[in-house]
């Protein structure tokens, strides 16, 4: 409980103050006054007010904010503030800063990947034969006599050398017929095989139609290979590029409700998995920060009041109506998604509840 504890308020911590971080570091670079960097929410706990800036961490820690000048309705500011308030600025000034903290997020899930990978090295992809390893039982492959050992050479004349080439050529073989050549111990033999029709699921649970003659390949190690800091940094963004498009198609899967919506996890799953990947070690803690780190980002970009990308919104409107949305208008749509959060946060919640502490469902 302990390590679960100290691993999330760590992931957490670390996410949240990148992200502020990026927010609060190009509103000072573009020449913006910021009032309060905040991690948390709620009552403070502890604070600094350095120049014109308060630092503090509050008591709820799922979040955190930074306040430019002049954003509190009720706050007086002189000239010079207020021409380094947020609002004042040109919109392509705002877009970056308010873009930055998902962006930071992204750089570093990159620092996390590279770093993963210069001191553990990158999987290599080893080069997987056509050779039989398990023959399925009742399977087409038994019932045709191929072997534990068989080494397929060739299919329908095709040659192959990869595991990869067969089961290509199997999951497209839409039932028929498959002629192959075989190698048993040196003595080369030609085994005729039907795939089975077989529906298999995706990495998103969703159902799609395959072929099996029932085979398996025999246990392959992958080996990680040490490679120098350009190595790194190169594998890093291609981590975090494959990471990105599969946290987005996941997205979509779920708006498409290929993914059930019971997948939806809460600070709870967050939390479960943290004290998880910490007890395996600091490597795998870190990898899964990268993770998280990349779906905050991605996240705090949609399109909803109250979250980064809500803002970029009312930018886009406003560059395309050239004036700014009205505030009262605008304080009505964070109102709107800020209930529409809420109620997605406690759907999540009771999704976890459900999984980790009433598998049965609520009985009362």
């Amino acid at each position: 409980m302990l390590t679960t504890i100290i691993a999330t308020i760590v992931v957490l911590g670390i996410l949240i103050f990148i992200h502020e971080l990026g927010h609060f570091l190009l509103a000072k670079k573009l020449g913006v006054g910021i009032r309060t960097f905040s991690l948390g929410f709620g009552p403070k706990l502890i604070g600094k007010k350095i120049g014109e800036t308060e630092y503090k961490i509050c008591a709820i820690p799922f979040g955190g904010y930074v306040k430019p000048i002049g954003e509190d309705p009720g706050e007086e500011v002189n000239e010079e503030e207020r021409a380094r308030s947020l609002s004042v600025q040109p919109i392509w000034k705002r877009v970056l800063i308010i873009g930055a903290g998902s962006f930071f997020n992204l750089f570093l899930a990159v620092a996390l990947f590279s770093t993963v990978n210069l001191f553990a090295g990158i999987p290599s992809t080893p080069v997987v034969p056509p050779r039989v390893g398990e023959v399925t039982a009742d399977f087409p492959a038994e019932k045709a006599g191929l072997r534990k050992g068989d080494l397929i050479l060739a299919v329908n004349g095709r040659e192959i050398s990869r595991w990869e080439e067969l089961h290509e050529i199997i999951s497209n073989s839409k039932g028929k017929e498959l002629s192959l050549k075989v190698d048993r111990e040196g003595e080369i033999l030609e085994i005729k095989v039907i795939p089975k029709p077989f529906v298999d699921k995706t990495i998103f649970g969703e159902e799609v139609q395959t072929f099996r003659i029932g085979i398996t390949h025999p246990p392959v190690k992958v080996e990680r290979q040490k490679v120098g800091p350009i190595g790194a940094l190169g594998y890093g963004f291609v981590q975090t590029w494959q990471t990105i498009r599969l946290t987005i198609v996941g997205i979509v899967k779920l708006i498409q409700r290929v993914i059930p919506a019971d997948q939806i996890g809460s600070p709870i799953m967050i939390a479960k998995m943290a004290g998880e990947q910490a007890r395996r070690g600091i490597l795998e803690l870190t990898l899964f920060t990268a993770l998280i780190s990349i779906n905050l980002g991605i996240l705090n970009l949609f399109p909803i009041p109250i979250l980064d990308g809500g803002h970029l919104l009312f930018l886009g409107l406003e560059a395309i109506l050239r004036r700014p949305i009205s505030i009262k208008k605008m304080e009505i749509a964070q109102k709107i998604g800020l209930v529409l959060l809420i109620l997605l946060m406690l759907f999540a919640i009771r999704n976890d509840l459900i999984r980790y502490f009433f598998p049965g469902g609520f009985k009362f």
